[in-house]
């Protein structure tokens, strides 16, 4: 099984992640940022994904170390848990939630790039900062080593044009990580 652990600690957060591609016990996180922590949730269970995830930090400062904290070293772990050979290397989904849709392609390839379109009515949802939903996506595809597409296209409630990108961010993932065997999927040989 792949699987990875990861333990990252600043002066502003001290974070313990434990990521599988493959699955394993129900979704166990905790940042102190309760909407984060739904959103974090979905991507694991509609990814099928095994993950452990707790996050102490400063957020008497704000939302902002936390969120990009936990984007990095969870895009750490996403690193050390999959290899490039062997998997299909791109994935795409759309996702609807209620009148909202979102859609993410995705590419592990070794090279971190984050492309967000999408723009919010709030300046947040239950206590996260909508700002904040880009500087996660940035902060995992520069770690993860992927070039990451988050396109919400259209939605009238936050919570659900932000839920629709995280839902299909993680069918988009979980389609790339999927095992195909042989080499890296590649004309160089290697990604």
């Amino acid at each position: 099984m792949r699987s990875s652990e990861i333990k990252r600690s600043t002066a502003e957060t001290d974070i313990r992640v434990r990521f599988s591609p493959d699955g394993g016990e129900k979704p166990a996180v905790s940042t102190g940022i309760g909407f984060f922590d739904h959103m974090l949730t979905a991507f694991a269970v509609h990814g099928g994904f095994g993950l452990e995830l707790a996050c102490e930090g400063d957020l008497a400062v704000d939302g902002h170390h936390t969120v990009e904290d936990v984007g990095i070293a969870l895009g750490q772990a996403f690193a050390r848990a999959v290899p490039r050979e062997g998997i299909a290397r791109y994935g795409n989904f759309t996702a609807p939630m209620d009148e909202a849709l979102a859609a993410c392609s995705v590419d592990v390839c070794g090279r971190g790039v984050s492309v967000f379109n999408g723009a919010f009515g709030s300046p947040a949802i239950g206590g996260m900062d909508t700002q904040l939903v880009k500087e996660f996506f940035r902060a995992f595809a520069s770690n993860a080593q992927l070039a990451l597409h988050i396109n919400i296209y259209y939605g009238e409630n936050d919570h659900h044009k932000c839920e629709a990108a995280f839902k299909a961010f993680a069918h988009a993932l979980k389609e790339a990580v999927r095992r195909t065997g042989g080499d890296a999927l590649s004309t160089k040989g290697s990604l």
